[in-house]
């Protein structure tokens, strides 16, 4: 480690960077807000660049060399902090990043002005993603996990309203009983077994003895409680739609990836603590985690048909995405978790620009109230609803085009960004969100039971039930517009909009090599011993007599 900055710091950086820059932006007061933009901006930014780095370099290396390991604090393993990067948790880094860095842009156009803390609670999010994605050990997971909601508290709150905080109240009751769980669960885990980190973790569960296996068993079941409230899983979600609902716009986006950041620890600790070669303890919690995902697949699916607000069943379709991946997860199979990462990443980019396009569709149904409402700023993405019609085009009698009449640009950007996130959600063809779900249910006719068949008739459902309420959010926003003026959109809340919708049309154009490198994460998954061996083969840096420390 001679460079100040090499290769083997890349695990590290992505933690590193938002916790410094959110110490800078203390530092800076409460004033300086153009300066806290642009930080944030350069920061969330570089983020991004070092998570994809590192993807790109797990992504290179062959088994069993595809995992990076870093030891902060240069102590042996298991007693000192370990980051460990594999193609889950960098999968899982990206996402974070994309998400964060498109909800940051939006929020730069006019939410940032909302509260005077707005670009450091951004950061100390950022910061609590990354290290829960990273962190190889329970103890830093549960902190890394109270960073991410200290933070997320702060901007459900961001903006104010009744409306805020009562779902903001609800929120923050269910996740600190859910912290409590998940510090209890821990501290029974480590009662067993003697240690935090999640290699050594799974490498002594076969050496429990049988009197001491039912406490393991418990403290298990009380950490998945407690992640599966996080996930919002049936009949813990209740928080979940009026908090989502009630956040601004840009928060909402960012929160589309925390029940992610659940539904990851618990296909991460489940896998490397219960495989099929766990004995006793196989499989343990699968039956749970699929008739659990199940209820929560079709509880979310009817949420969407019922909701009457878009922002509600923005919510309802996370609730249906984390039942669709806690029951494959339950199944335990390597094909059937490829799909599921793969609808993990559409989902939640199309989670995310559906929150963003929330705001924006909303404003777009005001434009009725006068041209005072239309806009508040001058950067505005151009509408058209003003021009004349060409001498040579045919005429109605009131004077208007019978046929080439121009859709307004605004209005165009709103329907096709509407139209590309429906269509992943519900999961039709020909964008990800299909292939995604034609991967799992491709495995679920495989596998053949009972269960599988449950699972494999409500993806079905519960595309159709999405199709049926998206179809029917698309009619009120823009069939029965009538004669009401096109909306002004700002350039600046566009743009993070259209990267989220490129980048769910790219997964569809590069969809095989998506799909490969999904299937290589969860083989690895559902093979723990490499996960095992890289963490506690891995060994402090030998430094040089007299070398500085």
């Amino acid at each position: 480690m001679t460079l100040p900055f090499g290769p083997e710091h890349l695990v590290v950086a992505p933690v590193l960077l938002p916790l410094a820059t959110a110490a800078l932006m203390l530092l800076l007061g409460e004033g300086r807000r153009g300066l806290k933009a642009v930080l944030n901006l350069a920061s969330a930014a570089l983020g991004l660049a070092f998570a994809v780095a590192l993807l790109l370099r797990v992504d290179a290396a062959s088994a069993p060399s595809a995992f990076a390991v870093y030891l902060p604090g240069n102590w042996p393993v298991p007693f000192g902090i370990v980051l460990v990067a594999d193609r889950l948790s960098a999968l899982m880094a990206v996402l974070a990043g994309a998400v964060g860095l498109a909800a940051l842009l939006y929020a730069l156009a006019r939410w940032q002005h909302a509260g005077v803390y707005f670009h450091v609670l951004f950061q100390l999010q950022l910061m609590g993603l990354y290290g829960a994605f990273l962190t190889a050990d329970l103890f830093n997971l549960f902190v890394f996990f109270e960073v991410l909601l200290a933070a997320s508290y702060g901007l459900l709150l961001h903006g104010g309203g009744m409306a805020r905080v009562r779902a903001g109240l609800h929120y923050i009751a269910i996740n600190l009983v859910a912290s409590l769980l998940f510090l209890i669960g821990v501290a029974v885990l480590y009662g067993v077994t003697g240690t935090l980190n999640m290699a050594d973790i799974a490498h002594k569960l076969p050496l429990v003895p049988a009197s001491d296996r039912g406490l393991l068993h418990a403290g298990a079941a009380i950490l998945a409680v407690a992640f599966l409230a996080k996930v919002a899983v049936w009949p813990l979600n209740f928080w979940l739609p009026p908090a989502y609902a009630a956040a601004s716009a840009p928060a909402a986006a960012v929160f589309a990836i925390l029940t992610k950041v659940g539904v990851y620890a618990l296909l991460r600790l489940w896998t490397l603590c219960f495989p099929a070669s766990a004995g006793a303890s196989a499989g343990f919690g699968g039956e749970v985690m699929v008739w659990g995902g199940l209820a929560t697949l079709a509880f979310g699916a009817v949420g969407m048909l019922a909701a009457q607000q878009f922002a509600r069943l923005a919510g309802f379709s996370v609730i249906a995405s984390s039942g669709t991946l806690v029951a494959a997860i339950g199944f335990g199979q390597p094909a059937l978790t490829g799909g599921a990462l793969f609808y993990l990443a559409t989902s939640t980019l199309a989670s995310a620009a559906m929150f963003l396009l929330v705001e924006l569709l909303e404003r777009s149904r005001q434009v009725e109230l006068g041209p005072a409402q239309l806009d508040d700023g001058n950067d505005a993405l151009p509408v058209f609803f003003d021009a004349e019609p060409p001498p040579s085009t045919n005429l109605d009698d009131n004077e208007e085009a019978l046929i080439g009449r121009a859709i307004p640009a605004a209005l165009a950007f709103l329907g096709v960004s509407f139209t590309v996130c429906a269509l992943v959600v519900a999961g039709l063809p020909p964008l990800a969100g299909f292939v995604a779900k034609l991967a799992m249910l491709t495995t679920l006719l495989e596998i053949g039971s009972g269960r599988s068949w449950a699972l494999f008739g409500l993806l079905i459902a519960s595309g159709l039930l999405a199709a049926t309420a998206l179809m029917r959010v698309g009619i009120r926003h823009f069939w029965t517009a009538g004669d009401a003026p096109a909306p002004r959109l700002r350039v600046a809340e566009t743009l993070p909009v259209a990267a989220l919708v490129a980048a769910l049309v790219a997964l569809v154009l590069h969809g095989e090599a998506m799909l490969g490198y999904t299937r290589e994460a969860a083989q690895a998954l559902h093979e723990p011993q490499r996960y095992i061996d890289a963490v506690l083969g891995t060994r402090p840096v030998l430094r040089a007599a007299g070398a500085a420390p």
